[in-house]
């Protein structure tokens, strides 16, 4: 079972993103924002294969996260969607520029985070 990262400092929305997630197939890990998301796949090592990430959150934001990540190759074939209410082209132009494999903007539905999954390269199980 693929393992998934929720980053956002919602609790409402880590609820949301993680049960759709477990529904198809993913073993799931929450973290509120970046510097707790860094410390769960450092302990998690490869097993993390998908990030779900908010942009706007304390500590360390969205986009200072994937670039992070980014960085590292051992994290290069780690699918990063980025999920929030950043709506503005260029803001969007940025994450993808900085290693966002899809983009998802809030308020979302189950079947449009299945359809960047796809996009994405995920492949969902009975999808």
């Amino acid at each position: 079972m693929a393992t998934a990262l929720v980053v956002d400092d919602s609790r409402a929305i880590r609820t949301i993103l993680s049960k759709t997630l477990r529904e198809l197939g993913f073993e799931v890990r929450e973290a509120g924002n970046g510097i707790e998301a860094l410390e769960v796949i450092q302990a998690e090592k490869t097993a993390v294969a998908l990030i779900l990430i908010d942009w706007n959150m304390p500590e360390m934001n969205g986009l200072e996260l994937l670039k992070e990540l980014r960085k590292k190759p051992e994290f290069s074939s780690l699918v990063v969607v980025m999920v929030t209410a950043e709506t503005e082209m260029d803001r969007i132009a940025e994450a993808l520029e900085a290693g966002a494999n899809e983009y998802v903007m809030k308020p979302f539905t189950k079947d449009i985070i299945v359809g960047k999954l796809q996009m994405a390269g995920i492949q969902i199980c009975g999808a």
